[in-house]
């Protein structure tokens, strides 16, 4: 494991929980409140909206900064995570409201996100960064039984980054010959394939999953002045995976792919800023690149036959202020999704049965909470 990082979405909850001075919450998991999602299908497929009506955002769960905070809700179960240090996982069925897996990790580990999840199983990561051995530790849950194993057949995963799309998850892992290889794996079947492999020191990172298409980064000579980072997207299922044209060589950063479109973001890796970077698409691979202008890094995320993004504004006062932008192919310009109030915050989306979910923080409020919200795309 290269980086000793905490993946975005956990450490913001880690944050946000820090800015409590309230002693962390034991009560039992909160039911969300119901919200419509469309009927998943038995494997991921292509999804056939067409309409550009901007959706109805629904509130599904608020509670205290220091309580629990949704990961994802799928039409069966709803994955929440608590404020603890190690961050407990708890899977609850929707309909029984009974709670079918309490996922605490192992002393020294702090839990990750996605969960990947389905109708019958969960796959849970845990990561110690700290230390002299860090470690990734991956079990996948029989959602019937609550028993957790890990899964065999696939290779191991050697970064903290999952890519996840419903039942399908991408991630990277060291093969024998110590290349780094992009894994598109089958969270039901565990069946997988390695998309593309690269010589040490080189490494993939940064998957992001949709219906149809995996798209990821590959680092080339890190750690000296050389160091390239290019976008690379492929086919979930078969075929070799192809670089998106840069508007800038060696500085892509993440991105997502629907229907051969491509929306990335570039931001070089000596940026004092790396919060935010310069986005741009394609609609091609062979297309010209469309600038969008900046967006917060490391949110762009595919839904549904949509891509969407985070975009964080600054007042001269300094009060951070945030929105969810949408484009698809065929689309001019890109749709403002969301709007949060001056001062509320809003954590990376997530997207489960072409829902997306987000977390806003209201952290100005007294006192201070967190709502997750969903739309249908």
């Amino acid at each position: 494991m290269r980086r000793r990082t905490v993946a975005a979405g956990t450490l913001l909850v880690l944050l946000l929980a820090g800015c409590s001075s309230t002693t962390p919450s034991t009560a039992p998991t909160p039911t969300p409140i119901p919200t419509p999602t469309p009927k998943p299908s038995a494997t991921p497929t292509r999804p056939t909206d067409s309409g550009t009506a901007i959706p109805m955002w629904a509130n599904v769960l608020r509670q205290p900064v220091d309580g629990q905070h949704l990961v994802t809700q799928q039409h069966k179960y709803v994955v929440t995570r608590g404020s603890d240090e190690a961050g407990t996982t708890t899977i609850t069925d929707r309909t029984s409201k009974k709670a079918v897996v309490r996922h605490v990790p192992a002393t020294g580990f702090v839990a990750q996100s996605p969960v990947v999840i389905d109708d019958h199983w969960a796959l849970i990561e845990d990561i110690r960064s700290d230390g002299p051995d860090p470690q990734i530790k991956v079990v996948r849950y029989d959602l019937t039984t609550g028993k957790a194993a890990t899964p065999a057949g696939i290779p191991p995963v050697s970064e903290p980054e999952i890519g996840a799309y419903n039942g399908t998850f991408a991630y990277s892992s060291t093969d024998a010959k110590n290349r780094s290889c992009l894994i598109v794996a089958d969270l039901s079947t565990l069946k997988s394939r390695a998309v593309t492999c690269v010589d040490a020191p080189g490494y993939v990172a940064d998957p992001v999953v949709s219906a149809d298409t995996v798209t990821f980064s590959e680092i080339i000579a890190p750690e000296t002045a050389r160091r390239c980072k290019r976008i690379l997207s492929a086919p979930l299922t078969n075929g070799p995976a192809k670089p998106v044209p840069a508007a800038t060589n060696c500085i892509q950063w993440s991105g997502a792919t629907i229907g051969g479109a491509t929306v990335w973001s570039e931001v070089a890796a000596a940026d004092p800023n790396q919060y935010q970077s310069k986005a741009y698409v394609r609609e091609s691979g062979d297309s010209p690149a469309r600038a969008l202008g900046t967006v917060v890094t490391d949110t762009i995320l595919a839904c549904g036959n949509w891509i969407l993004w985070e975009v964080r504004t600054v007042s001269a006062t300094g009060e951070e202020t945030y929105q969810i932008n949408r484009w698809r192919p065929g689309l001019a310009t890109p749709q403002r999704m969301y709007a949060a109030k001056p001062g509320v915050a809003l954590t990376p989306m997530t997207c489960q049965d072409n829902t997306v979910y987000v977390e806003a923080a209201y952290l100005a409020s007294t006192p201070t909470y967190t709502e997750t919200i969903s739309a249908a795309v």
